[in-house]
Order: C-alpha cells, then structure tokens, then sequence
C-alpha cells in the first residue's frame, strides 16, 4: 500500500479541513473528481515553497537516474527518514496528498476481494508524502511517494501497510521548510490517525482497470 486512491473533494473541501483561506490558495467548489488515481499519473499535492502554500500536479512515483526497476509509489515511515533513497526528499521534499479514501484487496478464499477504506466520519484524508522539490518543475520519473505505515488491529486484515494519513493540525508543521527531519519523523509518530478512526466496504471488481471512474467506483458492493 498504497497503490489506488480517491481524490473526489473540491479544494474547498481539502482546504477548509486544513483552516487554508482564500489568501493564501484558490479557491474552487467544482470537485476534483478522480475516484480511481493510479501510479504513474499526475496528483494535485499539498507542499510549502518559498514561504507559502502550492498546490501543484506532480507524477506519482519516484525513481532517480540510477534506479532500474519500475518507480517506487511508496517509501517506509520506518526508514524514508535515514536509507539512501528517500532522506534527501524527507529532507527537503514533505508535501501531503488531499485524499477521500484508498483501496486494497483484501483475500477472501480463492480471490481478492478489493474494498475502500475512508474516515469513519468521511472526513478528508491527508497522506503524508514525499518527493523532488520544487514540485512546480517537472523532473520526469522523479515526482512523489506515499509514506506508509504498518497496519494494526483489525486493519491487518485488509491489508499489511496503510498510508501515513496525518490529522488536519500537524500538516502544516510537517510541510513547513523549518521543520527539522528529526521533528517529521516525531510528527509521522504523534501526528498520524490511529486504525480506528477509519472504516471500510467492499466495492466492485472494476475498479482493479484504472480507466474506470465515477462515484459506482466507491459504492458499497455488499460483498465477501
């Protein structure tokens, strides 16, 4: 995890969960829309540059001139902060991604059954991030990932990670350019949501082809 995400508020929506005004973002009421984001596509994202808030497309997905596999989407909240690829952008690259919810697949028998994961009071959802500043350039396959942490309790059972999702009053602090790397990583540890603040359902099968969108996409199928 994390490998499919809804991203379908308006930026009022995101925006106002994060006490954001009109001053310092614009401001727009037409929801953004995507229900089915997938790697290697563009991801509106949340950073701090010069001083003030942006909110800028970025590829999502990393991988530097010296890697040869296929890019990474997520980095490690237990070691993006100390290995060699990832502490330069945990550095100077922390940015957040405006969510509505995720999907995993969860095994049920034979097949995986996918299901959409979300705040239990359908809260906006911030993922902590990390990727090649300035974010407004483009830098080809060096754009973001998706810091994740372990799942415990009962959201083991879908799935062996989750996305680092940080409540609305530390993003500001974890985007801010005076924040130590030693102060995100405490903010990664005291800043994220527990499990038990998100819930989840069951959804069709479809949504597994990325060219299928639309709100049917995260409706609740009832199933397994």
């Amino acid at each position: 995890m994390c490998g499919r995400f809804a991203q379908y508020s308006s930026r009022d929506d995101y925006f106002d969960a994060l006490g954001i005004g009109p001053e310092e973002l614009t401001r727009d009421a037409e929801p953004i829309g995507r229900y089915n984001v997938a790697p290697g596509t563009k991801v509106l994202l949340l950073s701090e540059r010069d001083g003030e808030l942006k909110f800028d497309p970025v590829y999502w997905g990393y991988s530097p001139e010296w890697w040869d596999k296929p890019p990474l989407i997520n980095a490690r909240s237990e070691t993006a902060a100390t290995g060699r690829m990832f502490k330069p952008l945990w550095e100077h690259g922390r940015a957040i991604v405006p969510a509505s919810g995720w999907f995993e697949w969860k095994k049920s028998g034979a097949r995986k059954q996918p299901c959409f994961i979300y705040h239990r009071n359908r809260e906006p959802l911030f993922f902590a991030a990390i990727g090649k500043p300035p974010f407004d350039r483009e830098h080809g396959q060096e754009g973001f990932v998706i810091v994740t942490a372990a799942s415990n309790q009962g959201m083991v059972d879908i799935h062996d990670r989750r996305p680092l999702v940080l409540k609305p009053d530390a993003v500001r602090e974890w985007l801010s350019y005076d924040t130590s790397p030693a102060r995100a990583a405490e903010i990664v540890r005291d800043g994220a949501l527990p499990e038990s603040a998100f819930i989840w359902h069951p959804v069709a099968a479809k949504v597994g082809n990325v060219h299928n969108q639309g709100p049917d996409i995260i409706r609740n199928t009832g199933d397994g």
